[in-house]
């Protein structure tokens, strides 16, 4: 069944089309990737899904009802949590005050101490640093932190954008594997990830954009099979 629907989604930054007419959806369960070259329109589609960018056209569901004409709060309420690029947390505060911050809808505010004892077993990391400044954690602690922060929204779909980005080797394994983990709980993955072959390997479907535009779709594996994968990713 379909949790997310993106028909015929245009967007523009002033006269600058970077969208033009993408086609995709994740359905309950899955975990979705959205790979391609740098500036193909990867994070704009993440941005217009969660309210940040207004589509010039396009439909945009979750869970059957519109998010066109919503806020990005209100999506969040929706339960579609979105971690940004570069991680965007509060780096003077400490790891608990974040988490506390990512429970600010009404639902969420109310499980907030169980919520953190879910994340704390997710990341036992972030347990021993909870009352660490965040501007003194590693960055693949911070990623922790920035997925953490969204889960603790309750959301019934998270999206990633580039959560490897600046990540050792072992660190981005780590990340992976908890994305995985975090889907095999119940959660829907849209996944936004410069690292190829890592994405598809634990992705149930892709989509592959390339100037604005789906250029190919399949399943993970199919995808990383295909030649022309690696052409449109490497701007071949």
């Amino acid at each position: 069944m379909s949790l997310l629907r993106v028909a015929d989604l245009h967007v523009a930054y002033g006269d600058v089309r970077v969208l033009h007419g993408v086609t995709l959806e994740v359905g309950e369960g899955e975990i979705v990737s959205l790979v391609g070259a740098n500036g193909a329109g990867k994070s704009t589609t993440l941005k217009a899904v969660s309210g940040l960018l207004r589509p010039e056209r396009g439909a945009l569901t979750f869970r059957g009802e519109p998010l066109t004409a919503l806020s990005p709060a209100a999506i969040v309420a929706r339960g579609l949590s979105q971690v940004p690029e570069g991680r965007q947390l509060f780096t003077l505060l400490t790891v608990r005050e974040n988490l506390e911050l990512g429970a600010y809808t009404p639902r969420a505010r109310g499980a907030t101490g169980q919520t953190m004892e879910e994340v704390f077993a997710l990341f036992p990391r972030l347990k021993e640093r909870q009352d660490q400044v965040v501007v003194t954690l590693s960055g693949g602690e911070q990623q922790m932190l920035a997925i953490g922060r969204a889960l603790m929204a309750l959301p019934q779909m998270l999206m990633l954008d580039e959560p490897s980005l600046g990540l050792d080797p072992l660190q981005v394994r780590t990340i992976f594997r908890t994305i995985a983990r975090i889907n095999t709980e119940g959660r829907s993955i849209l996944l936004v990830e410069q690292n190829l072959v890592a994405a598809l390997r634990i992705s149930h479907r892709g989509y592959v954009l390339e100037n604005g535009r789906v250029a190919l779709e399949g399943t993970g594996e199919a995808l990383l099979r295909d030649e022309r994968t690696k052409k449109a990713f490497l701007g071949m």
